[in-house]
């Protein structure tokens, strides 16, 4: 797969993860219900796990994916290397979200969960295009 492919596909999954950030922090200061189909987002949501130092875990997931599109917009093996690293740091931060659900708040949110599964997609698109550079 070429380098283009590549920052495309890094690009394209980056802003579906920056979406779903997006509307988690649109409906955390809306004061919006979220949309729900399991019935446990609004309790991760509101959970003591949902802010680190103040800061909502939705806002930093959105800094973070746009960060990532950013570095799919560059070429050179410094965007190649920063992107990986973000990548693989977003998805070792959604494993340790993923285990908050399961073990402290006995609840699941379709849309972390979601994000989750973005963050791993992007973090292997992410790492194959530093390995494709050789």
């Amino acid at each position: 797969m070429s380098d283009r492919s590549l920052r495309i596909a890094v690009a394209a999954l980056a802003l579906v993860g920056a979406g779903i950030a997006a509307y988690l922090t649109y409906a955390r200061y809306a004061h919006v219900t979220i949309a729900c189909s399991t019935g446990g987002c609004e309790t991760v949501q509101s959970s003591d796990y949902a802010e680190i130092v103040g800061i909502p875990v939705a806002v930093l997931g959105l800094t973070g994916y746009l960060a990532i599109f950013a570095t799919a917009l560059l070429r050179g093996e410094r965007a190649r290397v920063v992107g990986a690293g973000l990548a693989l740091g977003g998805l070792i931060f959604s494993l340790y979200l993923i285990l908050v659900q399961v073990f402290a708040i006995e609840a699941f949110c379709q849309w972390c969960l979601a994000s989750d599964a973005v963050m791993l997609l992007l973090t292997v698109a992410a790492l194959a295009r530093v390995r494709q550079s050789g």
